[in-house]
């Protein structure tokens, strides 16, 4: 099955991809590689959550902006691959920030919500290795931030 006929059937419409807000590019090629520049949960270029884990975000919306994050982390790789996600050969590896309060320790289970997305929408191709890191703030106060690296065929 088409990776976009998934992202269909699971209701998903990708955004256009979110410019950089400093001097970076949103991704590099390099190789059959891409390095996807962190992904914050932006809709209609704002961020739909702000705050930090634990203290004034809840874990289902600190997982409702990591699954956005994944989102926007696949309309990247659209860009990347020229409109064609089938190119997309491997998720190689995720990065999660989670902005937390001191002594949350369940950084892994809200980034579990874009690494179960690329489940979905990549089956096999989307499992991954991973980081979970907690931090004490992150850009424009967001509570979550996802970088990542692919093959592409």
């Amino acid at each position: 099955m088409s990776v976009e006929k998934r992202l269909a059937e699971l209701g998903i419409k990708l955004p256009e991809p979110v410019a950089p807000v400093a001097n970076y590019v949103p991704f590099v090629i390099f190789g059959n590689m891409v390095s996807i520049s962190g992904q914050v949960p932006f809709v209609d270029g704002k961020p739909a959550y702000t705050g930090t884990v634990g203290d004034d975000v809840s874990m289902d919306d600190a997982c409702a902006a990591a699954r956005l994050c994944g989102i926007n982390l696949i309309a990247q790789m659209n860009a990347a691959c020229g409109g064609d996600l089938n190119k997309v050969k491997r998720i190689v590896k995720l990065g999660g920030f989670v902005s937390s309060k001191n002594g949350f320790g369940q950084q892994p289970i809200v980034i579990n919500a874009a690494s179960d997305l690329m489940v979905e929408v990549f089956g096999d191709k989307g499992r991954h290795s991973r980081s979970a890191v907690g931090v004490s703030s992150l850009p424009l106060n967001v509570p979550v931030e996802i970088d990542a690296f692919i093959e592409l065929e």
